[in-house]
């Protein structure tokens, strides 16, 4: 099925301005670890991947393209309504639901609009659940079919990831994202077309996510930009076939610092619209997260103390999108 999508550009604008981006056109990124899920040497290549960049492309994953279409599909159909229908699913004092521009409370902002769903019935509001019900029903499954898929994908990935580690227990990663009352959410970004004047904006503004893995699968549009270990911001080629495994600040923790979370960017720079769709794979909010014992060596020292999900959520919440949230539960 082809989708037109109608511009609101001029509606999404009036909300917030968002400054051009102060910056040279990025590097192509030509060497983004590519991990074939169904190669032997998949666990070899994982981890030195997330040792290296903290990111890595996976293909060979399983998951049907005509789930992945069907989803944005059904996401442009959404993003492409009048913004007085799109605000319906935006309730007031909750993070969950759509929203434009303003990207968390404490500031800021970027050329974005997008749908957050959370998947932990623990936290779920009144208002979440009622923005679910507001949703079509063709919408609302696909939605959860993906889902589905996201975090049976996740779970694949992080025993793996365990496997190349050499951790004993194969599941002492999955078991946390595997969890039922993991504390996921789900994600769709909608970076509206920019005027061809060369500038770029800020879609989304640089930072680490804080769960333990984000799954992340765009269209056929750039954006997406990561630091590397010298602080250079590269541009990473777009492949919508594939998904890009992010590190999050939680298993940063839970390895000690031998996976490093990922710090990330989206500039708004294509002619036309990228939508991306982004689960993240997180702990139950009352899961310890900690360095693995059974990863450490007998006289390592620990970087990080000991805290729960919901703790470090909350430090999450508070802080603006670029601090360094994990300094404060450095030991």
């Amino acid at each position: 099925m082809v989708v037109k999508v109608v511009s609101h550009t001029s509606e999404l604008n009036r909300f917030l301005p968002i400054k051009p981006c102060k910056t040279t056109p990025p590097t192509i990124f030509s060497g983004t670890p590519e991990v074939d899920l169904s190669h032997p040497e998949a666990k070899t290549i994982m981890v030195k991947a997330c040792q290296d960049y903290g990111f890595f492309k996976l293909i060979n994953h399983g998951v049907s393209f005509h789930l992945i279409s069907n989803l944005e599909n059904h996401a442009l159909n959404f993003f492409s309504q009048p913004q007085s229908l799109k605000h319906m699913a935006a309730p007031p004092h909750d993070p969950f639901g759509y929203g434009s521009s303003r990207i968390g409370s404490n500031g800021d902002v970027g050329r974005v609009e997008y749908l957050l769903l959370n998947t932990n019935p623990d936290v779920l509001s009144p208002n979440s659940l009622l923005i679910l019900h507001q949703l079509p029903v063709l919408f609302r499954c696909a939605l959860e079919e993906y889902m589905v898929a996201m975090k049976k994908m996740c779970c694949e990935v992080l025993e793996v990831m365990a496997e190349g580690l050499g951790i004993g227990e194969r599941n002492a990663l999955s078991r946390v994202v595997g969890d039922e009352r993991s504390d996921s959410c789900f994600r769709l970004n909608h970076y509206p077309a920019v005027a061809a004047d060369g500038n770029m904006l800020i879609g989304f503004g640089e930072h680490t996510d804080p769960q333990i893995i984000s799954v992340l699968r765009s269209n056929s549009e750039s954006g997406l930009q990561i630091c590397l270990n010298d602080g250079s911001w590269v541009s990473v080629p777009p492949d919508p076939t594939s998904f890009f495994i992010n590190v999050g600040d939680s298993l940063q923790v839970m390895t000690n610092r031998r996976f490093k979370s990922v710090k990330h960017r989206v500039l708004a720079e294509s002619k036309k619209s990228r939508m991306s769709m982004i689960y993240f794979g997180g702990a139950a909010l009352s899961e310890k997260i900690a360095p693995l014992k059974s990863l450490m060596s007998k006289d390592e020292e620990r970087i990080y103390k000991e805290f729960t999900w919901l703790e470090y959520k909350n430090a999450a919440y508070k802080s603006k999108l670029a601090d360094n949230r994990l300094s404060l539960f450095e030991k």
